[in-house]
């Protein structure tokens, strides 16, 4: 048993797959609990062998068959992308027993090069599933709670944090290990993950020449958290070629640091504005790049309200992403300057949601919101007018007020 283990949302998608899959493989960022949800769930019936050691990675790859001979399904091989010369090997083992499930779990942390590997050596024989860093809801110990759309109950959430409370915990962010030790020094832990991530993933994803340049890179895209990203002037403000922008976004795309939300586009004979906007996966690491330590400052300073979007965001991101969905997540924008923050595309309806920083919700707040109704009609559900304090507030037909606990 792990001490102080956390469960995650994602565990019964991963048995499920388990039995249905002859191979499964499970990616994330590194530090996002994936080596432990495994030992949690198979510690006691599939061995799990990390292939970073370089004694273990040299043996895998310069005898791929005699490894897998030395370590027979079912297996667990941690952090495959050291041994990707495995993966042929593993398709020539399932292929000979093609019915049977449950015969390899691979992880990794990085994404491009890792799918362009599967893809080539296990389409159409593994499950792929991502495991991010915690969603609120698993670290408030209800991992399996629905989303608010979600429910024919009427809307409840668990006591909302206090002001502070709330932005100690979006400084902290949610990876797992900064989550179960409390008196864990954020920013040092921080600062440390930041430079083994530079080292290690930028290093291996691309032909990064300078790191500095690159890190320089990374803070001036924090600084447009949640904002409309426009590449041409992030590069000329951090000296580099549109390309090179372009090219380190996919690598911080690929190594689950940044998604991005593309604008919901439907021909309603308005202008949209095309442009993307840019969230980091964890408000931890956003405050940290950005410069801010204290909790008071950071909710009062310029990128308050950009950062409790980027909070809201990714909360739905991960809660989806660990149910093995992909999130229909987009924001609408016109060129008049009407905003929705974001709009979520579910089997229904179309869920529209404003951020707000204030924590007194007004009716002015369902404005944007009511403008997408008219232009969008029967295809939108409820809207919810998202907001950081302790208030349920009805603002108009179809739009509520809802605290940020209560998704």
């Amino acid at each position: 048993m792990i001490e102080n283990y956390i469960p995650r949302s994602l565990e019964t998608v991963l048995e499920k797959a388990v039995n249905e899959f002859p191979v499964v493989i499970l990616i994330g960022p590194r530090q996002s609990g994936k080596t432990t949800l495994l030992r949690h769930l198979y510690a006691e019936s599939i061995p799990l062998i990390s292939l970073e050691p370089p004694d273990v990675r040299t043996a895998a790859v310069t005898d791929p068959r005699g490894f897998l001979a030395l370590y027979p399904s079912p297996v667990i091989f941690d952090e495959v992308q050291y041994a990707p010369g495995l993966l042929p090997y593993i398709k020539e083992q399932v292929d000979a027993h093609r019915n049977r499930s449950g015969q390899f779990i691979l992880t990794g942390s990085q994404n491009l090069l890792l799918m362009e590997q599967v893809t080539e050596s296990l389409a159409g024989r593994a499950a792929v599933l991502k495991l991010l860093p915690m969603s609120q809801r698993e670290i408030s110990r209800v991992p399996q709670k629905p989303l608010p759309w979600e429910s024919s109950q009427p809307l409840k959430f668990s006591e909302a944090d206090s002001h502070m409370a709330l932005w100690e915990r979006i400084l902290r962010g949610a990876y797992p290990e900064i989550i179960r030790d409390p008196q864990r020094d954020t920013r040092l832990w921080q600062a440390s993950y930041v430079q083994t991530y530079l080292e290690r993933d930028v290093r291996n994803l691309r032909n990064v020449g300078d790191l500095t340049l690159f890190q320089t890179y990374l803070r001036a895209l924090a600084t447009r958290s949640a904002q409309l990203l426009n590449l041409s002037d992030l590069a000329r403000d951090v000296g580099v070629s549109v390309n090179t922008a372009k090219d380190w976004l996919s690598i911080l795309e690929a190594s689950f640091q940044v998604f991005i939300l593309r604008p919901y586009f439907v021909n309603i004979g308005k202008r949209l504005v095309k442009s993307p906007k840019i969230y980091f996966m964890d408000t931890g690491l956003l405050c940290y790049l950005v410069g801010l330590q204290d909790a008071q400052h950071a909710s009062a300073g310029p990128m308050g309200g950009a950062i409790f979007e980027n909070l809201v965001a990714s909360e739905l991101y991960k809660t989806i992403i660990h149910r093995g969905d992909e999130p229909k997540l987009y924001f609408w924008r016109t060129a008049s300057g009407s905003e929705v923050d974001l709009i979520l595309e579910t089997q229904r309806k179309l869920v529209p949601i404003e951020v707000k920083l204030s924590a007194t919700p007004r009716p002015e707040m369902a404005r944007e919101i009511a403008r997408f109704r008219k232009d969008f009609g029967d295809q939108v559900g409820q809207g919810y007018v998202i907001h950081p304090g302790d208030t349920i507030l009805p603002l108009g037909e179809g739009i509520v007020a809802m605290p940020f606990s209560g998704i």
